[in-house]
């Protein structure tokens, strides 16, 4: 069987960038059980409610919700259990002094397989206020009238 190559989304985050600014942006490998890894396969997986830590020099995604294996027998997993992620040492302490600072939070953006190995990226996010979010959301808005524009007056 052909090994597979490329990347194959899973599952994104889309409130992190709603709720969040994010700053530095880091892939990071997963630390997973076998049922884990075919549920994640059939493409079932949420990040919304889904942060990371750093405890005792390791890094730690919890929260994210990797529903159990419908196949699988007394071996499957917790659904919410605390998951390791695969960081040098470097990224580690970096996350860890950037943590210390206070005010930001490390968010899963997106779950994915790259090469046939599960990944998730995470971020680095600082709390946005409300009318932080009423603001993006009408850049986000004016954007579009003006590519709708654009198109218009082209044709």
């Amino acid at each position: 069987m052909p090994r597979e190559t490329g990347r194959k989304l899973i599952a994104q985050n889309k409130r992190a960038r709603h709720d969040y600014h994010i700053g530095d942006v880091l892939e990071a490998g997963l630390v997973l059980q076998g049922t884990e890894v075919k549920s994640l396969r059939e493409g079932r997986a949420s990040l919304t409610d889904g942060y990371a830590t750093v405890e005792n020099d390791e890094a730690w995604l919890l929260n994210v919700h990797i529903p159990e294996y419908a196949q699988g027998t007394w071996t499957n997993h917790t659904a919410r259990r605390k998951r390791k992620l695969l960081l040098n040492r470097k990224e580690i302490d970096k996350l860890a002094a950037k943590l210390k600072e206070g005010g930001l939070t490390i968010v899963p953006l997106s779950l994915y397989f790259k090469d046939g190995r599960a990944k998730v990226e995470i971020g680095l996010g600082r709390g946005k206020k409300d009318w932080d979010k009423r603001q993006t959301l009408a850049e986000q808005q004016a954007k579009r009238e003006m590519a709708r524009e654009v198109r218009a007056r082209t044709r």
